[in-house]
């Protein structure tokens, strides 16, 4: 393909390529020469062009493609362009001469059609040089011009069309819609819509005429209704079928011209319906009400759906929440029109009424019109539509409610929907609109249209329950279920409205299982009564009925059994978990009974005729639907009833024929739908569509069914008239019922099925075999499902009769499902031979047969036959099937079997698989010479190649990535067959281009070219096809994910060159906001919600790529998104100044509202608004794992000056004011967003400092704004889930602690304080009781955050060493920051706490398993009540941590001391219970036990969620459980209570040690450890008190006799699972092995263990590890002696463990922090009771000294490694020695060891390890003197040979001069632990050592700075010592003068620098020390 790129064609490569091949290279020729010439220079040009367009015209004359002819004439004319345009008249002519030419026959066809695209293509490109032969062009043209879109071009220029020959124009396309097809259908709308579009507003000025005059609105909209009424038929005819009473248009015309209206009011725009919305709605309004549209009831349902499409289509797209308000205005007061006009005739009883019974009727159908678009758009409009309703002036619900007494009931219907779509919109009028329908039909129960109206209003409400998260109050159930049995009562007073209370008392119940079991589930007796007195008793009385009763009676009845089966239903689909088998076994005979009257109903109907037959009808509906849905078993004993009567309905001479298209489409392969055309599929117009296809209903409506109106719905149901519906049932119950069927049974009605087929004739024939397929495909999908098996032989025979009759079919619905059948036939049977025998007779019959239909049914089954056997896995039938398949594919002379042909090939290419690999290329050659040469009036074959391309695609799969040639050629293929594709013209066929290059760039990305793809993907972004749009927004999903800045690059680059009159508001979108703006305003007008996820997607991926690299461009399109609606200005506009001081906090710079008109976007919805909003908290979530510098004001200003880079800090003014306007909002919804962000901005931001003020936050000048934004969630109207979100911010926004003045803020928490105080039983009931509960706990979740945020902020500031930071937190007083709001919440404490534990309390009770539900209190909690269990617990769940956080600081602040406050303005009582407070039982329960009852609640509550295994996601519960109890355990009183009880400590340890296991979170298991620590701690003090009373008790005296307390007892046993200290040591061993794998001999040398390496330990770690020991080192003090020497060795192992890793310095960096921890925790042990109790000390003494000896071992060992800290050794020796028993450490060989340790440290060459031997010498030394003096004798000789050395070689440094000093201190401790009469000798000794390092006066000046620092201290040291020990000094220096003249010297010289630096100046006295020497010591 390479040698295709050339200027000139390279006819030597073409010629050597077989014929398909040079099809390719010519298109791909000519594709790059189009790209090519423009580029090219003009004179190479010139000097090939002869060559060229010879070259050119043997193309046009080779009978070229269609793809290939487009190409061609744009080349030929670019060619003259760029080259020499002279000769271009000779081509014009040569394509001239090929249009006249003769010769027809199908061959020359092709290039007869290249010649008039080249001629198009010439006059557009070179215009007035041809203009010569323009006449002779036209005419030529005229003759061969037919297409709607040639004239759509056409109108651009031609005036005529839309003027002088509108009228003649329009005729024209009425009577192309007549019996037209989708396609045609909308390319006629398109082009009629356009021109009266044009005729209104010309695109271009137009000369004016002599006579003519401009076409009016109103000639317009007549021309339209005369083609809705007329047909746009002539006089005659139309006068003629007036004559003869008949409509003569047909629905084809009707729904065109309604696709038409809808493309003229789109084109005009939004601006435009705005203001001609009042003649618009007439028009419709006319159409619906004319005599010749409604003339039988299905055309008037027909035209009401037209009326209702463009109503839909126009105000729902097209308008913006403004204008849509003002449209439902104007509905609304048409309505309450027409009310007046049906009120005036049926009050007005005289003969001269104005208003006749023929314009009541008319009515009805402008009502329901009317009513259900006012309802759309109150639904789509959901919470801001609020004002609307306050709008005294039009009275909206009022006059929607007076439609419920209309005298028909398609309008009371209507108007029914119409207030379920307002309350699913408004949730808060659903309770009022029951109340009041509830009302009124009390009222009024005496009138029949009151009954039937409210009846079905209140049904449409309890179902719109179902769409509202809200809910409404129990109660309203008990009230709907006492209406409906007084109904049903009262039904059999008055016969005048027997039916309607009948219908309406039923209708009532079933709407009322919608509300779930919950409320069912006491109502259920009742209803079991009501279903009995329904049915007669048995079936004998159902016989004995039919002599009794006449018409009347027994319609009422037939609909009373209806409605009660409808019920039944109703609680099957709503309450199944009600469905018991005593439920069952009650409604069974009753069952029975419905099912014996079916046999009875045919003699009924003759008995008492045709009034009667429909609600016969109804009632075989309602009892098919009802067994359909239950388990087969249960009618068992019915089956021979219920199967005759299916049969009749089936097959019988009565049947209705149910429309195909209802029927079939469910049963068939939903990829085969594809086959029959694109109005099966999912399209814009499907609603209008569907009319077409429901048969001779012409669709469903609402009053076919009124039970459906509860339906779980957005849309108006549509349920189909009886009879269709009834087939539908019995095909769906046929198929339930015939796998339970015997063998015999089941041949004998499937040989039934294929007999009746084989005999009937016509069109009843066709029915009955759609019927019967039908029924046996659902048999067949419902044995695959239910993995049964269909039987033998003679069942199977039949069963493939009938299939393959349908599969030879006329309706290609049929065949589609009869293939479908054989696929699952094949499941069922899953027999080898079977499948192989029904591929092989296709195979036969696609040999021999030559008919389409036997072919492409067949054809079809081959596709499928494999389809649920795990694909085809034989290569010899894929072989013979793809051969097969090919041929047939290739049959020009039939398109449909080339259509159905290759959409098999695409399903066996997905069905083989890699098995498909050896026929890629063929399979490739094929598709693309198909698409080359398929014409494109054969769009169904284009489709159909499509498709296969995909799968071809798809099954290449990454291959196509590769390198090697047949890897190219085919990765050409696939690129020349989508380019192909793009160029056709059908929507279908490029939305596969599209789904193709989205595959490609899945496999091989780089071979896409994004600069061509992405234009034509804008392009279409507003295509008027669905199917096209959902393919561009699917592939633009995926480039965003990899290369979203490329995708927004390239879009913008395609509108900057896009011609200007191809302009639309699309581009203008791209061009101001780029890409993403467009899907912005995209998502906006889109309804299918496929299409809205996927453009949702696109933006979070766009915004996850681009975001933080272009955040002002994001943020500012986020803010004009929002700022786009009616209410932005509004929202802007409400400033701060509701704020009290206001002059203090103005944020009007921030906040003055501007006009938002002047952005890119008008009128967005609240949706749309809403997703901007979650954008921005996902741009903000994005930032934070970016850049610091984003939530760094001061950093953030730095680097921008450097770079160009952008940070989100900058822009929180712009997020401030987002969040507030959304959180302003009238949507609810939208409210709730702009709450969430405002949370996410608090959190993130409330920490960043304010550069320009020190000690302030960025987020303090944001208050006034902040404080706004929530007051509107406080208001006493504001939904509880807006108030309870606001709570949540509240909390958060005081927890800040960026508040100057908290009052404003607390009185909001205050008021909805006092909101939850009043309780549940006070607020109205506009919502479901559980709703109160989210509230409740919402905002005691906010107070106890407040709370703890206070107590932290209160105990930091006490704590020593805290920084006060000082912000104003004070309420209106200067205390200390955080003091001011725990005064504020000190002021409810005592109402909170109650209310705390309340909450505590309920959710406790919530918590108990499943089996303990019988405990919970009958009447509910606190704040829930018992029906609503369900609904409340996730409430609690989200709540309960936080709280009993709260409530433990609370309890530890009052150390469980109780005081009673009183009620605290608590209205009613907290609980049942009350935790035992005054409110209730006070007088029954004492302190003791209410502290108890709280303690044992918040430990309950605790260990029940901490065991809990769904904990693990928790973390923030996890902590707050932790932190509770450590308060707990705070307070003495409940440290006590644990400590008593060691069981429960024992399972808190349990607990907790699991916790540690399975959580790795630092701060978790820190807080798990202090907690294991505390509760050790309330051990040891119990053992101590208990250790303290008994020795009190029993004296001193008897001290031996005194029982040991403690773990161990007298055995020394601990006991796992029930020791305390067993359970601790567990815990402290898991941390410790965890951290220091190397201590567990098990794991040293194991890969776990690392062992010999180095694990390095955090800070963190460290911390857990000092943590562990301490806990470990207190464990002895609360065993019992026994019980101590049980657990000492492992203390001591574990201890000496880390100690020795710690020394070996293999604990990395941080092991510094680990030491005083090892030390301290030695110590304790050491120091331990225990070790000096009696029973205990010999063992102890053993274990000490062989912990000592491991100590030395250990020593000796590693002080040889590198790294090894000698002085950790030293220390812990110190400490043993120290601390430990004489006993321990004097025994040898310990002592001469120990003593050797020290000997060898002294020898030391590091001056640090000497300095900290000589410091524990000194400790040594001054220790008892049994341990001292051994040391003292080994080691004094040494220390004093060492002094006496230094004064050889003076310290050096520091470390050497502190050395030396430390052994002076070492020397004088020696000195000082003589006695008093040795001490003399050995002052003589340190004396001279003092002096000797004393420098004489020269050595002095010249000294190093650590001498002279010596010769000082020496100095020092001796006028301390000196005077004390006097008698020997003075000895000294008579006996030596050259000690005392060195010592003068020293003193002298001393005693001179003290006097000059006195002499100083005083200002620099007053730093120098004042202390001076005055002693003279000679």
């Amino acid at each position: 393909m390479e040698q295709a790129h050339s200027l000139l064609l390279n006819e030597e490569a073409c010629s050597q390529l077989r014929e398909h091949q040079r099809a390719e290279f010519v298109f791909e020729w000519l594709s790059f020469l189009k790209k090519l010439l423009p580029a090219t220079d003009r004179a190479d040009v010139k000097k090939n062009q002869k060559r060229l367009v010879e070259q050119l015209t043997t193309v046009l004359t080779g009978s070229p493609g269609p793809p290939t002819r487009l190409l061609l004439a744009q080349c030929l004319a670019l060619v003259y362009r760029v080259g020499d345009s002279l000769t271009s008249s000779l081509t014009v002519d040569r394509c001239n001469d090929i249009i006249r030419s003769k010769d027809d026959s199908p061959s020359f066809l092709p290039t007869r059609l290249a010649a008039v695209a080249c001629l198009g293509v010439l006059y557009e490109q070179l215009g007035r040089l041809l203009i010569n032969s323009f006449k002779e062009s036209v005419a030529n043209l005229l003759k061969a011009t037919k297409s709607s879109e040639c004239l759509l071009e056409l109108q651009r220029e031609a005036v005529f069309l839309w003027s002088t020959e509108l009228e003649n124009v329009a005729t024209l396309c009425f009577r192309a819609f007549e019996g037209s097809n989708y396609d045609v259908r909308v390319g006629i709308s398109k082009l009629l819509g356009t021109l009266l579009a044009s005729a209104l507003e010309p695109r271009q000025a137009i000369a004016p005429r002599p006579g003519s005059k401009r076409n009016s609105l109103k000639e317009v909209m007549e021309l339209l209704s005369s083609g809705f009424l007329r047909g746009g038929a002539g006089f005659l005819r139309a006068s003629g079928d007036m004559l003869k009473g008949i409509s003569s248009v047909s629905r084809d015309v009707r729904v065109g011209i309604t696709q038409t209206c809808v493309v003229f009011v789109s084109i005009l725009g939004g601006a435009w319906l705005e203001t001609h919305f009042s003649c618009l709605l007439s028009l419709l309004m006319e159409w619906v009400s004319h005599a010749r549209a409604t003339q039988y009831p299905a055309d008037a349902v027909s035209c009401r759906c037209c009326a209702s499409f463009i109503l839909r289509a126009t105000l729902g797209t097209l308008l913006g929440e403004k204008a849509q308000i003002a449209a439902a205005k104007e509905i609304c007061q048409l309505i309450s029109k027409q009310k007046r006009v049906v009120d005036a005739a049926l009050h007005e009883g005289n003969m001269e009424a104005r208003v006749s019974p023929a314009d009541v009727a008319a009515s009805q159908h402008v009502l329901v019109c009317a009513l259900l678009e006012l309802g759309s758009l109150l639904q789509d409009l959901s919470s801001t539509a609020a004002p609307l309703l306050l709008d005294t002036s039009i009275g909206m619900l009022d006059t929607v409610i007076s439609v419920l007494l209309h005298p028909s009931a398609s309008a009371r219907l209507a108007a029914a929907w119409c207030l379920r779509c307002v309350a699913v919109g408004m949730p808060a009028q659903v309770a009022v609109l029951l109340d009041r329908c509830a009302e009124r039909l009390n009222a009024l129960k005496s009138c029949p249209e009151a009954v039937a109206g409210y009846s079905a209003a209140i049904a449409a409400l309890l179902g719109a329950v179902q769409l509202c998260p809200l809910g409404i109050s129990h109660s309203k159930g008990k009230v709907v279920m006492t209406l409906a049995e007084d109904l049903l009562r009262s039904a059999a007073q008055n016969s005048r409205i027997s039916i309607q209370r009948t219908q309406g008392g039923w209708l009532l119940l079933s709407a009322l299982f919608t509300l779930g079991p919950t409320v069912m589930e006491q109502h259920l007796p009742r209803l079991l009564l009501l279903w009995k007195c329904a049915f007669p008793l048995s079936v004998k009385d159902v016989e004995n009925e039919l002599r009794r009763g006449d018409s009347f009676t027994w319609q009422v009845t037939l609909e009373g059994r209806a409605g009660a089966l409808c019920a039944m239903k109703s609680l099957v689909v709503h309450c199944k978990d009600l469905l018991t088998d005593d439920v069952i076994s009650r409604l069974r005979p009753l069952l029975s009974c419905a099912v014996a009257l079916l046999n009875q109903l045919p003699s009924i109907i003759k008995s008492y005729g045709n009034q009667i037959k429909n609600a016969a009808t109804v009632f075989r509906l309602r009892v098919y639907e009802i067994l359909t849905m239950l388990q087969p078993k249960t009618y068992e004993e019915s089956f021979g009833t219920v199967l005759k009567q299916l049969l009749n309905d089936l097959t019988g001479p009565e049947i209705t024929a149910c429309a195909e298209l209802n029927l079939l489409p469910s049963l068939c392969y939903s990829q085969d739908l594809a086959l029959l055309g694109p109005g099966l599929q999912d399209v814009d117009q499907h609603y209008i569509e569907e009319q077409l296809h429901g048969g001779g209903s012409g669709g469903g409506t609402l009053e076919y069914d009124p039970f459906t109106i509860f339906e779980k719905a957005q849309e108006v149901p549509t349920p189909l008239p009886p009879a269709s519906a009834l087939t539908a049932a019995a095909v769906q119950l046929f198929g339930v019922i015939f796998p339970h069927l015997g063998i015999q049974q089941k041949a004998q009605i499937l040989e039934q099925f294929c007999e009746f087929v084989r005999h009937l004739k016509g069109a009843r024939q066709q029915t009955v075999q759609i019927h019967v397929a039908a029924a046996f495909c659902c048999t067949l999908k419902c044995l695959a499902s239910s993995r049964r098996e269909l039987g033998s032989e003679e069942v199977q025979r039949p069963a493939l009769s009938l299939l393959l009759g349908a599969l030879e079919g006329s309706n290609p619905l049929l065949r589609c499902m009869a293939s479908e059948g054989l696929s699952r036939l094949v499941q069922v049977l899953n027999d080898p031979n079977f499948t192989v025998s029904i591929t092989l007779m296709s195979f036969d019959k696609l040999k021999t047969a030559r008919d389409a239909i036997t072919r492409t049914g067949h054809a079809l089954a081959l596709s499928a036959v494999y389809r649920y056997l795990s694909g085809i896995s034989s290569p010899q039938y894929l072989s013979a099937c793809v051969g097969v398949l090919f041929t047939l594919s290739q049959d020009s002379t039939s398109p449909e079997v080339q259509m159905w042909a290759l959409h098999a090939l695409s399903m066996v290419v997905d069905l083989a698989g890699p098995l498909y690999h050896s026929h890629l290329e063929a399979s490739f050659t094929l598709v693309l010479r198909l698409l080359l040469s398929t014409p494109h009036t054969h769009v169904e074959v284009q489709q159909s190649l499509g498709r296969c391309l995909n799968a071809l695609i798809t099954s290449m799969g990454p291959d196509l990535q590769g390198e090697g040639a047949g890897v190219c050629a085919v990765r050409t293929s696939c690129l020349v067959g989508c380019a192909v594709m793009q160029d056709i013209q059908d929507c279908l066929v490029q939305a596969q281009a599209i789904s193709c290059l989205q595959q490609l760039h899945m496999f091989a990305p780089c071979f896409v070219n994004l600069a061509s793809l992405v234009p034509s993907l804008c392009i279409n972004l507003c295509s008027s096809y669905l199917s096209l749009r959902r393919a561009v927004v699917a592939c633009l999903r995926q480039l965003a994910q990899r290369e979203a800045v490329e995708v927004s690059e390239h879009a913008v680059a395609l509108v900057k060159e896009l011609p200007r009159r191809d302009n639309t508001q699309l581009d203008v979108t791209i061009k101001e906001v780029g890409l993403e703006g467009a899907l912005f305003s995209l998502l906006d007008r889109e309804s299918d919600p496929r299409l809205c996820r996927d453009i949702q997607e696109t933006l979070v991926h766009m915004m996850s790529s681009a975001a933080e690299s272009n955040l002002a461009h994001w943020l500012k399109l986020c803010k004009d998104v929002l700022s786009a609606s009616a209410d932005s200005a509004a929202a802007a506009a409400v400033e701060t100044q509701q704020e009290e001081d206001g002059d203090r906090y103005d944020d009007s710079s921030a906040f003055h509202a501007k006009s938002e008109s002047s952005g890119p976007f008008n009128n967005l919805r609240w949706s749309t608004r809403v997703f901007s909003m979650e954008c921005v908290c996902r741009i903000i979530a994005q930032c934070e794992n970016g850049d610091l510098a984003h939530f760094n004001m001061a950093l953030a200003q730095e680097q921008r000056l450097h770079e160009s880079a952008d940070y989100v800090v900058l822009h929180l003014a712009d997020l401030i004011r987002m969040a507030f306007m959304a959180a302003t909002d009238h949507s609810d919804q939208l409210r709730l967003a702009g709450l969430q962000t405002l949370l996410v901005i608090i959190r993130k931001f409330s920490n960043v400092p304010e550069p320009e003020f020190p000690g302030h936050v960025i987020l303090e000048q944001y208050q006034a704004n902040v404080g706004a934004a929530l007051r509107p969630a406080f208001h006493v109207d504001a939904p509880p889930n807006v108030t309870a979100k606001a709570c949540q911010v509240c909390s958060a926004w005081i927890a800040s602690g960026v508040i100057s003045d908290l009052r404003r803020v607390h009185q909001l928490l205050a008021s909805s304080l006092a909101k939850v105080q009043v309780g549940r039983d006070v607020t109205s009931q506009l919502y479901n009781e559980s709703t109160f509960t989210m509230e409740t706990l919402a905002v005691l979740k906010a107070w106890a955050e407040v709370y703890i945020t206070a107590v932290q902020g209160s105990r930091q500031r006490e704590s020593p060493g805290s920084h006060l930071q000082q912000q104003s937190d004070e309420a209106g007083t200067a205390d200390p920051a955080g003091a001011g709001l725990l005064k504020l919440v000190q002021t409810d404490l005592a109402t909170l706490s109650r209310l705390w534990l309340a909450a505590l309390q309920d959710h406790a009770l919530l918590t108990l398993p499943s089996q303990y539900s019988s405990q919970l209190p009958s009447t509910g909690g606190s704040f829930y009540t018992a029906e609503m269990v369900e609904q409340a617990r996730p409430h609690y769940y989200s709540a309960w941590a936080t709280i009993l956080h709260a409530t433990a600081l609370w309890l530890n602040s009052t150390g469980f001391i109780i005081v009673d406050e009183g009620p605290a303005n608590l209205s009613r009582p907290v609980t049942p219970t009350s935790m035992g407070q005054s409110t209730s039982l006070s007088s029954v329960k004492s302190p003791e036990d209410v502290n108890t009852d709280r303690l044992h609640l918040i430990l309950g509550i605790s260990v029940e969620f901490l065991c809990s295994p769904h904990s693990g996601d928790q973390m923030e519960n996890i902590s707050s459980c932790l932190q509770a109890l450590q308060a707990l355990l705070e307070v003495p009183w409940p440290r006590s209570k644990v400590g008593n009880d060691q069981a429960l400590s024992v399972e808190l340890l349990s607990v907790l040690h699991r916790l540690i296991v399975t959580r790795e979170s630092p701060s978790i298991q820190l807080a798990v450890l202090e907690l294991v620590r505390q509760i050790v701690c309330a051990a040891q003090e119990h053992v101590k008190e208990k250790r303290h009373s008994a020795e009190v008790d029993d004296g001193a005296a008897e001290k031996e006799t005194v029982p040991e307390f403690g773990e161990g007892r007298d055995t020394g046993g601990l006991v796992p699972g029930k020791s305390l200290v067993f359970g601790a040591l567990e815990l402290c061993l898991c941390t410790l092995v965890r951290k220091l794998p190397q201590l567990s001999p098990k794991l040293a040398g194991s890969p776990t263990g690392r062992g010999g390496q180095t694990c390095f330990l955090s800070n963190t770690d460290c911390r857990l590890v000092t943590s562990a020991l301490a806990i470990l080192s207190e464990l002895p003090s609360i065993c019992s002696p026994e019980g101590s020497v049980s657990v000492l060795p492992t203390v001591l192992y574990l201890l000496l463990g880390v100690l020795r890793e710690a020394v070996k310095g293999s604990v990395g960096a941080e092991s510094g922090q680990l030491v005083p921890g090892i030390l301290q925790a030695l110590r304790t042990v050491l120091t331990s009771p225990m070790s000096r109790a009696e029973k205990s000390r010999g063992a102890w003494t053993e274990l000490l000294r062989c912990a000592l000896h491991t100590l030395l071992e250990s020593w000796h060992s590693d002080k040889m490694e590198p790294g090894v800290d000698e002085v950790t050794t030293l220390t812990s020796l110190t400490i043993f020695l120290l601390y430990a028993s004489a006993e321990v450490t004097t025994v040898e060989p310990l002592q001469t060891r120990c003593i050797q340790a020290f000997r060898d440290s002294l020898e030391s060459k590091d001056p640090v390890v000497l300095s900290r031997s000589y410091q524990m010498l000194v400790s040594l030394f001054q220790g008892p003197a049994l341990v001292a003096r051994p040391f003292i004798l080994a080691l004094g000789g040494r220390l004093v040979s060492q002094l006496e050395e230094v004064e050889k070689s003076h310290p050096q440094g520091p470390a050497e001069l502190q050395a030396v000093q430390d052994a002076i201190r070492a020397l004088e401790a020696l000195v000082f632990a003589a006695d008093e009469t040795h001490r003399p000798q050995l002052v003589a000794v340190l004396l001279p050592i003092l002096i000797s390092l004393l420098l004489d006066e020269n050595a002095l000046a010249s000294a190093p700075a650590a001498s002279r620092s010596l010769h000082e201290s020496a100095l020092r040291d001796l006028m301390r010592i000196g005077p004390q020990h006097s008698t020997v000094f003075k000895a000294l220096m008579a006996s030596s003068p050259h000690m005392k003249a060195r010592l003068e010297a020293a003193v002298k010289g001393n005693q001179e620098s003290v006097n000059t630096k006195a002499q100083a100046p005083r200002v620099i006295s007053k730093n120098t020390p004042s202390i001076q020497l005055k002693i003279n010591f000679l």
